[in-house]
C-alpha cells in the first residue's frame, strides 16, 4: 500500500510594512493603502493566520502554499503599479486596437468583419500606443489576467500556426522582460 505525504510545510513569516504604506486588518479582510492606490483581499482564516503587530504583519499557516505570497504583492502594488506590456503582431491585415469604456476592441484581425472583444476589469488601466499595449494596476492578478485575456482573444484556431503568426503577445511581464 502506497502512502503519500503532502509537500506542504509549516510556514510563518513577518512582512514589514514600509513607512509610506498603511495596512488595516478587520477580521479576514486586509486593506493596504499606499501612494499609488488601495488593495484589499479577503482571506480564508481556516488556512491562513493573519496578525498585525505594529509595523509588521505575521502570516502563518501549517499547510503553506503559494497563496501566502499575495500579501507581499499587495504591498508592492500600492507602492509601484504592476505594468504588463503587450505587442500586436500582424502580417497581412493591419489590426486596429482601441479601448471603449471597459472593453478592449480588436478590429480587422485576420481580415475578420466582426471585431474581437476582451473585457477590462475595474481597477485596471489600458493604454494603446500604435501596436504597443500597456496594462497597469495595483493588483498583480488583475493586471496579469487582463493581459492574458488580450492574448486569448487573438488565439488562432483551425489554421496552421507556422503560417498564421498574428496575435497579441506579452513582451514585459510585471516590469520584467520575457
Amino acid at each position: 500500500m502506497l502512502t503519500f505525504t503532502k509537500m506542504k510545510k509549516e510556514l510563518y513569516r513577518k512582512i514589514e510594512i514600509p513607512s509610506d504604506v498603511s495596512a488595516e486588518l478587520e477580521g479576514n479582510l486586509l486593506k493596504v493603502t499606499g501612494p499609488e492606490g488601495e488593495n484589499f483581499r479577503r482571506f480564508i482564516l481556516g488556512k491562513v493566520e493573519l496578525v498585525k503587530e505594529g509595523n509588521n504583519i505575521t502570516v502563518g499557516s501549517e499547510n503553506a502554499t503559494k497563496k501566502e505570497k499575495k500579501i507581499r504583492n499587495m504591498i508592492l502594488g500600492v507602492q509601484k503599479k504592476f505594468e504588463y506590456e503587450l505587442k500586436a503582431v500582424f502580417s497581412h491585415f493591419p489590426v486596429t486596437l482601441e479601448v471603449k469604456g471597459h472593453e478592449f476592441i480588436i478590429k480587422n484581425f485576420l481580415g475578420e468583419k466582426v471585431p474581437r472583444k476582451a473585457k477590462i476589469p475595474a481597477g485596471v488601466s489600458v493604454e494603446v500606443q500604435g501596436n504597443t499595449i500597456k496594462v497597469t494596476s495595483t493588483n498583480r492578478e488583475l493586471a496579469g489576467q487582463t493581459a492574458a485575456n488580450f492574448e486569448t482573444a487573438t488565439r488562432i484556431r483551425a489554421r496552421d500556426k507556422r503560417v498564421f503568426q498574428d496575435g497579441i503577445f506579452m513582451t514585459k511581464k510585471a516590469g520584467e522582460e520575457i
